[in-house]
């Protein structure tokens, strides 16, 4: 109420939010904080020009979704809040240290399939597309906003299919500005498995989107999460295209029948890998042509093994 009685005082919504964040290691008020989202980012809004107020009401809503995780509760943050963190994403879309903050919020909030939608709806994608364009060299930028791609590819309602199209080139080149940080690598592998599930990519896409993937598996194969969410998004364009299954035979940087077995045989525990490879062959196999390669690579011998290492998958 203090708040609400002096929207254009900016002391007051200052002292405000610090008077919020004093509670936020209280875990009897945290019920409470939970109902202050709006407040803040409203304060954050009416105030875009003040620096030192984003970053507070930033630093707070991330304590308290922060909290929310780690609870399991799940924060469905409304549209208005979505159009107040658009707002303040436009204002400060130069400076590239509060971004990596309010771009680490933005995948937070987005975990939330109705969040991710009020983000959809209020335009958020060319803005997470621009801000990935320019900061392309930035770790925490690159990693958040293709999670948020993710979330908002993969949420239900989404009819936004030439926002998402227009994402693949710009997911594709953190991709490849990044292949040796797996945790970078691996958030953009999701986000182009979301990407090519829903149909986004063009047919001059399949060939080096599949190349590129392939170069993902083979600098991070260690990283089962990694290599599961590469080979399913293998597995998707398999589907839509023969390219994208001759890309993966004839590499240019070894025979993507190799580096399947290869990945098998180092995640040969893990049975999320085995059925995203599983997939991946069941997809090539469609293809006459990709079949008979397959059998002259003995992938037969593989597919047996990992039927005894999982006789009841």
């Amino acid at each position: 109420a203090f708040m609400q009685a002096s929207w254009d005082v900016e002391e007051v919504q200052a002292e405000g939010i610090q008077y919020l964040a004093s509670f936020v290691e209280d875990k009897t008020a945290f019920p409470y904080l939970l109902t202050c989202t709006e407040v803040i980012t409203l304060a954050m809004k009416v105030h875009t020009d003040s620096l030192d107020l984003q970053v507070e009401g930033c630093t707070l809503l991330l304590e308290i979704l922060s909290q929310a995780l780690k609870q399991g509760v799940m924060m469905a943050l409304d549209e208005s809040v979505a159009s107040c963190l658009l707002h303040t994403v436009r204002k400060h879309s130069e400076n590239e240290e509060f971004l990596s903050m309010l771009c680490t919020l933005l995948m937070m909030v987005s975990a939330s399939e109705v969040a991710a939608e009020n983000l959809r709806k209020v335009g958020i994608i060319p803005d997470l597309l621009s801000i990935l364009r320019r900061f392309l060299h930035n770790d925490t930028i690159c990693f958040s906003c293709c999670a948020v791609l993710w979330s908002l590819a993969v949420s239900e309602d989404n009819t936004d299919q030439a926002g998402l199209a227009s994402a693949v080139p710009v997911t594709s080149a953190v991709l490849q500005e990044h292949l040796q940080n797996g945790v970078i690598a691996e958030s953009a592998c999701s986000a182009l498995w979301a990407l090519a599930l829903r149909g986004c990519l063009a047919d001059s896409d399949f060939e080096p989107t599949a190349a590129l993937l392939l170069d993902a598996l083979r600098m991070n194969s260690e990283r089962a999460r990694l290599v599961q969410n590469g080979c399913l998004a293998l597995a998707s364009l398999v589907r839509l295209s023969e390219t994208a299954a001759l890309a993966i035979l004839l590499d240019s940087k070894g025979s993507g029948t190799e580096l399947i077995k290869e990945e098998y045989h180092l995640h040969s525990h893990k049975p999320g890998v085995a059925e995203a490879l599983c997939l991946l062959m069941n997809e090539m196999v469609q293809y006459d042509e990709v079949m008979l390669n397959m059998r002259s690579q003995k992938m037969e011998k593989l597919l047996s093994e990992i039927k005894l290492q999982f006789p009841f998958s």
